[in-house]
């Protein structure tokens, strides 16, 4: 491995960004991104990303297609038994226990996090009435058909009790279900930043922690995109293609044995 330099110069993070929303262009988005961009929905990026741990974008896209196409609110998914989600979202990987996951979660969002939509009839405008209840003037209003309202948590405490759900989906489900700043540490974004020499860090959640004290704000959503797209396609987990990367110059190149 590449030996760590005792003190490496400032590593220009605004200038590494903007080459990176250049370079990506090239590329497909994350399934997750291309969810969001379509319409801002935390329910779909929540199912889908629980759909994607250890799982490749294709699978994912075509398995969280093949879902949504079944049900796509917790009331519908809940009424899917378990083991017809698994057969739909098979082959992603232990598309049991998602499966299993997606169930629990989509029970807590109705049972924990549900309420009632607005009532949008019009107003009861009966005057009171103390008569017996066998001789009261009748509601001639439709029906009550409101459904419950399953709220997807818009904070990463309440999102972390859902069964399945650890910090880079709760961050997912902020970043790009609500648009709240939230940085989504992933084994790309964890890699990467690692290997420019931003941090020095031994896993994502510390990754997460350490970026939050030094990158800007404003950067906090796009990051998580940004690398996932530029570590699928360039800068690899082995041999990266340093020879074509517009960062090389100002890259520490922290733990690159071996790149092309």
């Amino acid at each position: 491995m590449k030996n760590v330099p005792d003190k490496l110069p400032a590593f220009p993070i605004a200038r590494a960004i903007s080459i990176l929303r250049r370079e990506i262009r090239q590329w497909d988005d994350p399934i997750v991104t291309k969810l969001a961009r379509r319409k801002r929905d935390p329910f779909k990026v929540l199912i889908a990303t629980i759909l994607s741990l250890r799982t490749k974008d294709t699978c994912t896209a075509e398995a969280a297609a093949r879902l949504f196409a079944l049900a796509d609110t917790p009331e519908g998914l809940l009424r899917i038994p378990a083991g017809t989600i698994a057969k739909t979202i098979y082959p992603v990987g232990f598309y049991n226990t998602k499966a299993r996951n997606i169930h629990s979660v989509c029970r807590d969002l109705l049972e924990r996090f549900g309420g009632r939509a607005p009532d949008t009839r019009a107003p009861d405008t009966r005057a009171p009435d103390t008569r017996a209840p066998d001789a009261r003037v009748p509601d001639t209003r439709a029906p009550d058909t409101r459904a419950p309202d399953a709220r997807v948590p818009d904070t990463i405490e309440e999102l972390l009790t859902l069964q399945g759900v650890g910090r880079k989906t709760a961050n997912l489900v902020l970043s790009q279900g609500y648009g709240i700043p939230a940085i989504c540490v992933d084994t790309h974004v964890h890699r990467i930043t690692n290997r420019w020499g931003y941090v020095s860090t031994k896993n994502p959640e510390e990754t997460e922690m350490r970026l939050r004290e030094i990158l800007p704000k404003r950067y906090w959503i796009i990051l998580n995109d940004l690398l996932v797209t530029y570590g699928q396609n360039l800068c690899a987990p082995v041999s990266p293609w340093c020879s074509r990367c517009k960062l090389r110059s100002f890259c520490a190149r922290i733990g690159v044995a071996r790149s092309r």
